[in-house]
Parts: C-alpha cells; sequence; structure tokens
C-alpha cells in the first residue's frame, strides 16, 4: 500500500494551524466593531479589551522579529526592548511635534519639557519629525542602522552564543542610562505624553482607538507573512543551518555575517514598527520602555509560545501577556515568580513551546 495513501498527520497539524490562525484574526478584526455595541448587550467588548488587546498585538509584532533572529539564526537578542524603545521614541517624537501651540507653555515650536529646562531652540536632530513620512522613515531606519552597526561588529568578529547576548543586552542598559538624562533632549525620566493627534485624529477618539488596532493588526499580518515568505525561502533554509552549525556553513563557503546581519537588522525594523504602534495606543514613552527587563521578557514570550515557528512568537506574546494582565491584577507580587517559573518550566518539559504541544495534539 502506497504511503501517501493516508492524510500526513503534519499536514493536518499545518492545516488546522492555518484554521485557527484565520479565526484568531477575524475575531480580533471583530472587537473595534463589537466595541461600538451598547454596554448593555451580551457581545459588546469593552473599551479596556480593545485597548489592552490593541497592546498585544503590538507586543506580538516584537515577539515576531525576535523570533526571526532567535529562532531561525539562532541570535539569542537580550536587547530586542531597545530596537522597539526607539521606534517609539520616533513615534512620540512625531506626537509630540503635532502638539504645538497647545502645550501647558504654548510654545509653537518646542516641546513643553524643553520650555521648562530652558532649551532655546529645537535641537537638530528634532528637524523634520514635524513630517509624518519622515518620522515613519526614522521609526525603521534608526533601530535598522543600530543594528547593522553592533551586528557587523559583532558577527565579523564571530561573537556568538550567551557572549553576543550579554553585548545586546549592554546596549539596552546603556541606552536606558542615556534617556534618562535631561540633556539628552527626549524628556528625560518622564518621557513623552500628553499627545494630541495624529494624521489629524484626535487620539482620545473611538475612532483613533480603533484606527490604531487595525493598524497594528495589518501590521502583524505583513510582517507574518514577510517572515514566513523569508523562512520558507532558501536563505531561510540557510538561516536555520546556521542556526543548527554555522561553522559547517561557513566551510560550505556561506557568507554567515551576511546572513545573520540581514536578518538581525529586519528583526530590529519590525520591533521598531511595534515601538511606533505602541505609543500612540498607550499614550507614553519614557526610558523604561529600555529595561533590560523587558526584552528578557519578549525572549520568555517566543520560548514559551515556541521558537522558530513564527506563529508560535504571536501565541506566547497573547498567552504571557494575557496571563500578566490577570495576575497582576489578582496577585501583583506574584508575577515575576510566575514569569520566572513559566520560563524554567516551559524549558524542562515543553522545549517546543506551546506550539509543540499543539502540533503534537493534531497528530
Amino acid at each position: 500500500m502506497s504511503a501517501t495513501a493516508t492524510p500526513l498527520p503534519a499536514s493536518r497539524a499545518r492545516l488546522g494551524l492555518r484554521a485557527g490562525l484565520l479565526v484568531a484574526l477575524l475575531l480580533l478584526a471583530a472587537m473595534p466593531v463589537l466595541n461600538q455595541l451598547p454596554v448593555t448587550h451580551p457581545l459588546h467588548v469593552s473599551d479596556f479589551l480593545v485597548s489592552i488587546t490593541g497592546k498585544w498585538i503590538c507586543y506580538a509584532i516584537l515577539a515576531l522579529s525576535l523570533d526571526l533572529a532567535w529562532g531561525y539564526a539562532g541570535i539569542l537578542s537580550l536587547g530586542h526592548g531597545a530596537f522597539f524603545a526607539l521606534g517609539g521614541y520616533a513615534m512620540g517624537m512625531h506626537l509630540m511635534r503635532l502638539i504645538g501651540p497647545r502645550g501647558v507653555y504654548g510654545h509653537p515650536v518646542l516641546p513643553d519639557f524643553m520650555v521648562f529646562l530652558g532649551y532655546r531652540e529645537l535641537p537638530w536632530y528634532w528637524l523634520g519629525f514635524d513630517n509624518f513620512a519622515f518620522a515613519m522613515l526614522m521609526v525603521v531606519l534608526v533601530p535598522g542602522v543600530l543594528a547593522l552597526v553592533l551586528g557587523w561588529l559583532a558577527f565579523r568578529s564571530r561573537i556568538t552564543g550567551v557572549y553576543l547576548s550579554i553585548i545586546t543586552q549592554a546596549m539596552t542598559y546603556a541606552l536606558m542610562l542615556a534617556f534618562f538624562r535631561n540633556d539628552m533632549g527626549f524628556g528625560g525620566n518622564n518621557g513623552f505624553t500628553d499627545f494630541k493627534e495624529l494624521l489629524g485624529q484626535p487620539l482620545n477618539t473611538d475612532t483613533a482607538r480603533a484606527g490604531l488596532f487595525y493598524a497594528s493588526l495589518i501590521a502583524l499580518a505583513a510582517s507574518f507573512l514577510l517572515c514566513s515568505r523569508i523562512t520558507r525561502s532558501k536563505y531561510g533554509r540557510v538561516l536555520t543551518a546556521i542556526r543548527d552549525g554555522e561553522n559547517r556553513v561557513r566551510f560550505l563557503g556561506y557568507n554567515t555575517t551576511h546572513h545573520k546581519l540581514f536578518a538581525f537588522v529586519l528583526s530590529a525594523m519590525l520591533a521598531g514598527v511595534a515601538g511606533a504602534l505602541y505609543v500612540p495606543q498607550v499614550g507614553i514613552i519614557n526610558p523604561g520602555e529600555f529595561s533590560p527587563a523587558n526584552s528578557i521578557e519578549a525572549v520568555i514570550w517566543v520560548a514559551v509560545g515556541g521558537r522558530g515557528t513564527l506563529v508560535g512568537a504571536i501565541l506566547g506574546a497573547f498567552s504571557v501577556n494575557g496571563l500578566k494582565t490577570w495576575l497582576t491584577s489578582a496577585a501583583p507580587d506574584l508575577w515575576l515568580f510566575v514569569l520566572g517559573g513559566l520560563f524554567v518550566l516551559v524549558t524542562l518539559f515543553l522545549p517546543k513551546g506551546l506550539i509543540g504541544l499543539l502540533k503534537g495534539r493534531g497528530a
């Protein structure tokens, strides 16, 4: 009897996974619509749930970007929170420039914190951020250039493993300390807040909330399709080979530095996009976003969901942040212990993450 007479379990698992993704996407897309229903309606979705889900979507893009670097290229970055924060700061600078004379001090050009600190004129690196297109370019360009420089220096020197992880963590910690300084011109400890509008639309409206929600959802879908296309290509197979045995790939004649550098830079850019979509939804950006703990938490999302799967990264971001939202309300003192324990348990007993568990059941 032919071995192809019965469907392969792996094929059934993939079909089930795709169907689940489609259902999840439709459910997410329906949330802003259901939010417009009367509060007494059984299908009404609260403003809080729409807002928190919009944040989780941004976190899912961050997790997806990290999975591209770690899950497929073997680059364990403990500094992806820095790329996320830099994208957020670029968006925040644009939003601050749009405030204009509506600020507390009424200055037509300078943000309130600059007036308070005695700035006479706008620093040169703030120029152009009143233009949306320029700001969006900086959202991807600044994290991308930083990743390019850091990656080139590290990969050409063949720095890998825990040493590279420590370097990326040191990078985000150094940026956090720098952005805390008032003389850096980024709002110091307080960062940016009190945003008024984006693209002419007031941010404190249901329309703006729904627009940002859908923009984040579209960005997540586009990022997933892009990463899926890359990882399924010949380049993606080379990346996986580098992850599993970089020296062997190098001996076969491949330039592993260029392959890893492309993945790392693209990953940083996607993280910047996630940060840019996150800031107008939460209404604030400050140096705390550079905290190394945020980058480590993103690694846990990917590990819990299942690294090297893309879908697992998204699932991990939603599930861990859902648990965090509930537990920080029910028992806030326990969250960090639960987070650490969750990482240890997944590493020891569920190395393929939640997605591996689901695929196992599908088989």
